[in-house]
């Protein structure tokens, strides 16, 4: 049997897959672990070093368009709102979201996944023109060459959350995608402590942010996601049925953790998801996330990311394969 190399985050329902309790049919799987695997991402965009590996799905879009010989299956391991991702620097006087035009905000790359539904969010929702906003990014993008005129680099080493503190941008997108690390996503990337909100600190911009994101999602069916499969285009061309098999392997994964733990009972923050969206709180299909993966194709598009012309039928993001909502 072939073997496949495969990088994932740390996802309980996927661990049946890498312990090989849930089989790819025809393949052994052999694990890579990358802490933290956003450091995955680039080595599988720029050098393709995995057969399998969980991508951003911005960032596979734009390999997409950039031609760079990858394609997808719909799993979608983890999905997060974002309302509450914003935080204020302390006397910005920031209350409201239009009051971010003009303003200097923070996120660790324009192209992160975060910060797109973020802006998609200001843009669409509430009306904010994202392009009077100075994105200050400490980090690069995967695939360069999409970045707008309104974005600056920190070049002085100091991290999101320090200038975020000191007021030298009056707002930064949270954990992962701002203020919660230092360093870029490589080995060794240093995690840092959030700035604590409150009188004299950083502050959200929607206090409300958990029942505002729930109503979001309920009444425009846009639930984030964060992550996709990637699969080295020429074993697809080698092996048609692959997509299929990997498709049902991370199905069965995903049956196998919930018979064991029902109801997301082994990781809390999707129980809770599950519970306010009223279902799976990772749903995996083209037909079952048609209304997120439209919307992160509209976002990416209005946000200068892909060409007005990149294709919208959400079949052809994916290799031709069998995927029945699950």
């Amino acid at each position: 049997m072939d073997k496949l190399t495969v990088v994932l985050g740390e996802y309980p329902h996927a661990q049946p897959l890498l312990d090989s309790d849930a089989e790819i049919d025809g393949y052994l799987v052999e694990p890579v672990e990358v802490k933290p695997v956003i450091g995955a991402y680039r080595r599988m965009i720029r050098d393709l070093e995995f057969d399998v590996c969980e991508l951003a799905p911005v960032s596979y879009l734009m390999a997409r368009q950039e031609g760079i010989p990858l394609t997808a299956v719909p799993v979608f391991l983890n999905r997060r709102f974002h309302h509450g991702d914003v935080q204020c620097a302390a006397n910005s006087g920031i209350r409201v979201p239009r009051d971010l035009e003009g303003r200097r905000v923070g996120v660790r790359a324009y192209s992160v996944s975060t910060g797109v539904w973020v802006r998609g969010v200001l843009s669409e929702e509430y009306g904010v023109d994202i392009d009077k906003i100075t994105w200050v990014v400490d980090d690069d993008d995967h695939i360069e060459g999409r970045v707008p005129p309104n974005v600056e680099r920190v070049t002085d080493g100091r991290s999101l959350g320090e200038l975020l503190r000191t007021g030298e941008i009056d707002a930064a997108l949270t954990g992962n995608a701002g203020t919660g690390r230092a360093g870029a996503p490589r080995a060794g990337w240093t995690a840092t402590a959030e700035s604590k909100a409150g009188d004299d600190g950083p502050y959200p911009l929607f206090p409300e942010a958990g029942a505002l994101a729930v109503d979001h999602c309920l009444r425009k069916g846009i639930y984030p996601l964060h992550s996709l499969i990637a699969v080295r285009s020429e074993l697809v061309e080698r092996d048609p049925h692959l997509p299929t098999a990997l498709y049902a392997a991370f199905t069965e994964s995903k049956r196998r953790h919930l018979a064991g733990w029902p109801d997301w009972s082994a990781v809390p923050r999707l129980a809770r998801q599950g519970q306010q969206i009223g279902g799976d709180p990772v749903p995996y299909g083209i037909k079952a996330n048609e209304p997120s993966l439209n919307a992160m194709v509209r976002f990416s598009k209005h946000q200068g990311l892909l060409d007005a012309d990149f294709p919208t039928d959400l079949r052809s993001l994916f290799a031709a394969g069998d995927y029945p909502d699950a």
